[in-house]
């Protein structure tokens, strides 16, 4: 049977793999949320979310007093019905990143459920397709490293064949981070993707005036250069800038990616599963994207949005940033630089559950 007889939450803290540093944030720790749902018939969904050091229980508090209950008794393949009665029945929390978290880690199960049961990857239960999706490199790009340290990273993940390398932006002087990609510019060459990230940190005016000083650098996108809530100042900044504007990871809702592909303010989608409230969400704005001719580069999570990117003909880039290695058994494959969508039935992550349950904090 497919009926949901019991679920549960729990979250754990994962150690960074490296000092991760932006124009704003330092990366404490990541807070990981587990929920596990298992049907009539004994199989077991294991989805997840996260958050960057803060908010994790007030993520699992959602889910333990409100989410799961909801869920016993249902029929699990109605993931659409599932998600929207949940939703619903926390709407005076949302749109928010607490109740989206929560929703993502509920849904990410369901759909790893659904895997298990019609033994298919999620890469084509989610649309198949292709399996292999380009890589660029965020681990060598923090906002800390030395200039020399930058043009090393980018060389290493030049080597590795992966297609572009993202770097954080947002120093003091506009002067200083024009020349640190500048020299990463003349390191790599002109056929390498360059992608700079601010943050957040910066106003309208003053990601302008950065966008024009970096032209000479041909950078493949400007990400996040103001509060995520300005889309007028995004529509201003896209206007007056070649460099795409990239978006997302900072984004609760289908409707806020409305508005901003609506109104010509992001060239790059970078929705995120856990932020957006799972992959029943995701696709939607995935092929929202589609339908106003935009690419979809997704935030973070690499070893869920290798099958997703995968699935959809506008999938463009993976971002590489390792983080689940110390609580899985086996990597995210990477072949000539490319990123191969695991072919185990569901979202296909080798859970490591000693190591996991080693980290439980709650």
């Amino acid at each position: 049977m497919t009926t949901i007889a019991a679920a549960r939450a729990w979250l754990i803290d994962l150690e960074v793999e490296t000092l991760r540093t932006d124009a704003v944030q330092s990366f404490i720790k990541q807070e990981t949320i587990f929920v596990e749902i298992d049907d009539a018939d004994g199989r077991t969904g294991v989805g997840y979310s996260y958050t960057i050091g803060t908010g994790g229980r007030a993520v699992l508090s959602m889910l333990r007093d409100h989410l799961i209950p909801r869920l016993v008794g249902l029929d699990s393949r109605n993931i659409e019905a599932i998600w929207g009665s949940l939703f619903w029945s926390t709407h005076s929390t949302t749109v928010g990143a607490i109740t989206s978290l929560a929703l993502a880690a509920v849904d990410t199960a369901l759909w790893d459920l659904k895997g298990k049961r019609t033994s298919e990857p999620l890469w084509r239960m989610a649309g198949g397709f292709r399996r292999e999706v380009p890589l660029y490199d965020t681990e060598g790009g923090w906002l800390h490293l030395s200039t020399d340290d930058l043009v090393a990273g980018a060389l290493e993940s030049k080597s590795k064949g992966l297609r572009g390398v993202k770097l954080k932006v947002g120093k003091p002087s506009i002067a200083e981070d024009r020349d640190r990609l500048l020299a990463v510019r003349a390191a790599v060459g002109p056929e390498m993707h360059i992608m700079v990230d601010a943050n957040q940190s910066m106003t309208a005016s003053e990601a302008i005036r950065r966008a024009a000083a970096f032209t000479d650098a041909d950078l493949f996108w400007l990400e996040e250069p103001l509060p995520a809530d300005d889309v007028s100042g995004h529509a201003r900044l896209a206007a007056s800038t070649s460099i795409p504007i990239a978006v997302g990871e900072s984004m609760y809702s289908v409707a806020q990616f409305r508005d901003y592909l609506h109104r010509g303010a992001a060239g790059i989608v970078q929705v995120d599963v856990a932020r957006i409230g799972g992959i029943t969400p995701w696709l939607k704005v995935a092929h929202l994207a589609e339908a106003y001719n935009t690419v979809v580069c997704p935030h973070f999570l690499m070893e869920l949005h290798v099958s997703l990117v995968a699935a959809i003909p506008n999938g463009e880039y993976v971002e590489h940033i390792p983080q689940l290695r110390g609580i899985t058994h086996s990597p995210m494959q990477i072949v000539d630089g490319l990123a191969v969508a695991p072919e185990t039935p569901g979202l296909g992550i080798d859970w490591n559950r000693d190591e996991i349950d080693n980290r439980r904090v709650s």
